[in-house]
């Protein structure tokens, strides 16, 4: 059954979730944290922040971390294609339609439609990581952190993988 679970897990927000791997992750958290409370949202955080540290992309990276977590590698190859498989199989399927009607305004319109949801989707779980930030370590370091990261990205354009990895040394030195 948690073979099952797993798949189910990575398999409805990858189909449903239209934005690649950033736009789906907070329907990842519902299914992993709320849903089948596999790790906490603390846990989930910093599974995202060290995913985004690597490269590939994000959505089979947690798929095959989770998917160990739970169910050892099994667990990880469910996960994983669950991830990678369907959109893979839709896209192929989807291609020669989607070719054709890649100009139409309707197409274009319900496009434009979608960048909102997936900016509110982002949003709330970014939120959600402050919610945690403040519970977990409190104001100052929350602050300090997003502070010294905002700069390292915006100003001195570091590359977030180095801001990610700063801010776990810190949090290694610091709140561990």
């Amino acid at each position: 059954m948690i073979y099952w679970h797993l798949f189910l897990a990575f398999f409805v927000p990858n189909i449903i979730g239209y934005g690649g791997g950033p736009a789906i992750i907070p329907l990842i958290e519902t299914e992993v944290v709320d849903r089948y409370g596999w790790m906490s949202a603390q846990q989930f955080a910093e599974v995202l922040a060290l995913g985004n540290a690597l490269p590939s992309p994000i959505a089979t990276k947690m798929a095959g971390y989770i998917g160990f977590e739970v169910a050892g590698v099994l667990g990880a190859t469910v996960a994983v294609l669950a991830t990678v498989v369907p959109t893979l199989l839709l896209m192929l399927g989807a291609l020669g339609l989607l070719y054709r009607f890649r100009d139409s305004p309707r197409v274009k319109r319900m496009s434009q439609w979608v960048r909102p949801v997936i900016a509110l989707l982002m949003a709330e779980l970014t939120f959600g990581f402050l919610s945690e930030g403040l519970a977990g370590p409190g104001l100052v370091h929350t602050l300090l952190i997003a502070a010294v990261a905002a700069v390292a990205l915006i100003r001195l354009r570091i590359h977030p993988a180095f801001v990610v990895l700063g801010a776990l040394i810190y949090g290694g030195l610091f709140l561990g």
